[in-house]
């Protein structure tokens, strides 16, 4: 897997990641088994980038990684998050906090569950509209001085939000949503990455696996399955996304690729800047995404894709309505 600059900083790593949110929670049973040995065999396949956050479990994401970083820290590339807060008793509820106090606390927790002196890239998960960026900034810049974090990121930070931050301390990583059907990165937010030399990392760039084509109607979700909560799974929008699907499988079979493997070949093609960091359980489908990396779209393709998929193709939002609030803030 090829290794670029992530951002301007001085953080290299793996042009393709490994999203590990769905190992510990949201998408039915896990195993951790499963789960190490697919961590395993990205590492050993050349994928150092390895994403996950405080609030995956809550808690027991961080600790399963922790596993592999006690044998392979040298090898990995540690992003991790903070700022989302969950309900102790009702793990559905989310709130946020981006106070200094917060960060830091947050922080040492991180790096007790993974067992590792330093964070390579530490994320603010989700803008606190209660708090100035630039003191939440100010406090991960603090970890950055300290020792504790090596490079600071922002997820869901809108264009504006990105350049007060900048001003304070020097941004790697922008994490949002992007794909063939959440494309609204375009407009805005890729461009003020560009321009203050900021890497960008897709999250669910295979839209949370609808693109795949793997699931074909609702019932395929597991009963705690948060996509059942999503507005784009729901109702008549289920049925509606589902012709995008069927579109972008017909293009994948005339490459000679499945549907995840153009969807991920689109999002790579966008630049070397770009970072996906698709999430799976099985070795099976990180080998699938992998070779994704290694088909190449000619511009007639591309073309072709961009009119099958433009932007706002998707029917539906992408969060509830209680969270869709909180992005690109």
């Amino acid at each position: 897997m090829k290794q670029s600059k992530l951002g301007n900083q001085g953080l290299v790593a793996s042009q393709m990641g490994l999203g590990c949110m769905g190992m510990s929670e949201f998408y039915g049973n896990s195993d951790d088994t499963e789960s190490l040995r697919t961590i395993n065999h990205a590492i050993d396949a050349g994928i150092n980038l390895l994403d996950t956050s405080d609030i995956y479990g809550p808690f027991k994401n961080e600790v399963l990684l922790g596993k592999v970083l006690k044998e392979r820290r040298h090898e990995v590339v540690l992003a991790t998050k903070f700022g989302i807060v969950r309900s102790a008793t009702d793990p559905t509820v989310r709130g946020f906090n981006g106070t200094p106090e917060y960060c830091k606390k947050a922080c040492d927790h991180s790096l007790e569950r993974l067992g590792i002196d330093t964070i390579d890239l530490y994320y603010l998960h989700r803008v606190d509209p209660n708090v100035p960026i630039e003191e939440t900034v100010g406090a991960m810049a603090d970890l950055v001085k300290e020792g504790k974090v090596r490079y600071i990121g922002l997820s869901e930070a809108a264009p504006a939000t990105l350049r007060r931050a900048f001003k304070v301390h020097p941004v790697s990583a922008l994490q949002t949503e992007y794909s063939l059907w959440s494309r609204e990165p375009e407009d805005e937010i890729i461009p003020t990455c560009r321009e203050l030399g900021i890497g960008f990392v897709p999250y669910s760039p295979l839209g949370r696996g609808f693109l795949t084509g793997e699931i074909k109607s609702f019932d395929d979700l597991a009963a705690d399955d948060f996509r059942r909560f999503s507005p784009r799974f729901q109702g008549e929008n289920f049925n509606k996304n589902l012709v995008l699907v069927d579109k972008i499988k017909q293009l994948a079979a005339q490459k000679g690729c499945t549907a995840s493997q153009l969807a991920l070949a689109w999002v790579m093609a966008q630049g070397d800047d770009i970072f996906p960091i698709p999430g799976t359980r099985r070795i099976k489908y990180l080998a699938e995404n992998m070779a994704a990396a290694d088909i190449k779209l000619t511009a007639a393709e591309l073309t072709e894709i961009n009119s099958i998929a433009p932007k706002n193709i998707a029917v539906g939002d992408r969060y509830p309505a209680a969270s869709m609030q909180f992005l690109n803030g």
